[in-house]
């Protein structure tokens, strides 16, 4: 069902950080339809499973940590030629019921003209990145994680700022392996970037805000 072929009712969004209504069909049957008409009004909406989810702006640290997976991962790889990054804002369609704006991605050069199109990203990144926020419930995401496992997403990353930790999960047989855990004194490498080793530290250092 989407609002173009029924009529809207008052959905109450499944909330990371707050209940928020919107018109639309009733939770578990949101498709990428009824995505696509959701207002521009600086919310930050996901559909997990036909469920709609919904986070308000993040912290300053927060954007600070996205802003160092840009320079130490994306910019690095895109010099080198091995792909194209993004950050949210971004639609992320992994299937019919689930659209995703993750905080960075990154898409192998030899797999862009496939999935970059018609306005979003159609299918599973490479990587996927998510910065953790104080108003992240654990059952939001582990079924944010079980969907990126769903789709095909082959590593995904979880920075949580709060322990200065990173959780690095590998896609086996269509499920997540349990995560390796990096601190600030490490340095890991990624299956799609090999060559382009991340120390943990520079997502934290530095920031002029670590406020929550």
């Amino acid at each position: 069902m989407t609002t173009d072929t029924a009529e809207a009712i008052a959905t109450t969004v499944s909330p990371i950080l707050m209940d928020h209504a919107l018109k639309g069909p009733p939770q578990g049957h949101w498709a990428i339809a009824d995505w696509e008409h959701l207002p521009e009004d600086g919310y930050r909406y996901e559909i997990i499973e036909g469920t709609l989810c919904m986070t308000t702006s993040p912290s300053a640290f927060h954007q600070w940590i996205v802003g160092r997976w840009i320079r130490h991962i994306g910019i690095a790889a895109e010099d080198r030629g091995w792909g194209t990054w993004y950050t949210v804002p971004i639609g992320v369609l992994l299937s019919p019921r689930d659209a995703v704006q993750p905080d960075f991605l990154f898409i192998r050069a030899e797999r862009v003209m496939d999935l970059v199109r018609d306005r979003r990203i159609r299918g599973a990144p490479d990587l996927v990145v998510e910065v953790l926020s104080p108003g992240n419930s654990t059952e939001e995401m582990s079924k944010k994680r079980a969907m990126y496992a769903r789709g095909g997403v082959p590593t995904y990353v979880e920075v949580d700022p709060s322990a200065r930790t990173l959780l690095h999960y590998q896609l086996a047989d269509g499920v997540y392996n349990e995560p390796d855990v990096y601190r600030e004194d490490q340095t890991l490498n990624f299956a799609c970037l090999p060559d382009v080793p991340l120390r943990v530290a520079v997502l934290f250092a530095e920031a002029p805000d670590t406020t929550l």
